[in-house]
């Protein structure tokens, strides 16, 4: 089956290079004004969207999200941040804990819940963000390296307590030949998508899951790697990054959880 909107999702790539073209305004408007209405649990919206449009803040992402110099030179950059400070700032000032006690129920601040949900909702709207700028023929790409450096990104963009940043995607019209690469494969339904219960992938499953992705990179792994799988582990799980997003996210979780 085919249509237009699964055309767009199907043909979907990250973009890394841009030309020069400015995103108009109506462009922005459209891709923002699509976002708000992505799936939200309960209608709460728990996410906030930054515009980041200073040069100075763009290249000080370019090296705090692990140096890539791509994200100074985006024309588009959105930070999309879990935020459950509204609805915080909304309970106090609606002196919802203290109806609470009059009730007889047993009044809290968010939890790791209510920051899954939070995180849930956040990548949902970025998400429909992708999809609405790739509708208009301008590319994007996900950078997960904002969980990194949590104190140096609060600063920067005067995060209260309870807004961490999740994702930041950059936008722009991709360069000309880019969109006439191959897709990168990705893996076969099969070993994704389960029926009624868990399905373990035993070691044959693996190695054919593995084979498309390793045809892809054509044997051209990270230094000392024999096979995707290695590549994988060396250049990304255990990487310097990889380390601090770990150390950074377990700080985040600490600051959101804690009564102070």
């Amino acid at each position: 089956m085919k249509n237009e909107t699964l055309d767009v999702i199907m043909k979907r790539r990250s973009v890394r290079a841009f030309t020069d073209q400015q995103l108009s305004q109506e462009e922005k408007d459209a891709i923002l004004d699509a976002t708000l209405r992505a799936p939200t649990a309960g209608n709460m919206m728990l996410y906030s969207i930054i515009e980041v449009e200073d040069q100075s803040l763009k290249d000080r992402l370019a090296v705090s999200c692990d140096n890539q110099p791509f994200i100074g030179k985006a024309p588009y950059v959105l930070l999309f941040a879990a935020d459950y400070q509204r609805w915080v700032d909304i309970f106090i000032n609606e002196q919802s804990p203290e109806r609470a006690v009059e009730l007889r129920m047993e009044p809290r601040l968010p939890q790791e819940g209510d920051l899954m949900l939070a995180v849930c909702d956040t990548l949902i709207a970025a998400q429909t963000a992708v999809i609405a700028a790739e509708s208009l023929g301008i590319g994007s790409c996900y950078i997960g390296d904002i969980m990194e450096h949590y104190r140096t990104h609060q600063e920067m963009f005067n995060l209260p307590k309870y807004v961490l940043p999740i994702a930041l995607l950059c936008f722009g019209y991709p360069k000309a030949g880019l969109l006439k690469k191959k897709l990168v494969p990705r893996f076969d339904k099969q070993f994704i998508v389960h029926k009624n219960t868990y399905h373990y992938l035993d070691d044959s499953e693996l190695k054919d899951m593995m084979q498309p992705a390793e045809k892809h990179r054509q044997g051209q792994f990270v230094p000392g790697a024999t096979s995707l799988g290695q590549s994988m582990y060396l250049r990304k799980f255990i990487s310097e990054f990889s380390v601090e997003m770990s150390r950074s996210v377990r700080e985040m979780i600490q600051s959101w959880s804690s009564s102070d």
